[in-house]
């Protein structure tokens, strides 16, 4: 993704494109033997708590409910 593309994404867009980066850097990973399976497994799901990502890949939507 280049740089003009990357600057007319949203916010949320642009979330989701670092989360699906950062998950595909730790796909490679794993298929390489350089960390194991409980570790991707624990980094991924670090990860998309952390990001507020859903299983299907969507954003999670934060509400705040107030007294």
């Amino acid at each position: 993704m280049g740089q003009v593309e990357w600057e007319h994404l949203t916010s949320a867009e642009k979330k989701q494109e670092l989360y699906l980066r950062q998950k595909d850097v730790l796909d490679k990973f794993l298929e390489r033997g350089a960390i194991s399976r409980a570790q991707y497994e624990k980094s991924l799901g670090d990860l998309t708590a952390k990001m507020g990502i859903v299983k299907d890949g969507s954003e999670k939507k934060k509400t705040i409910r107030e007294p």
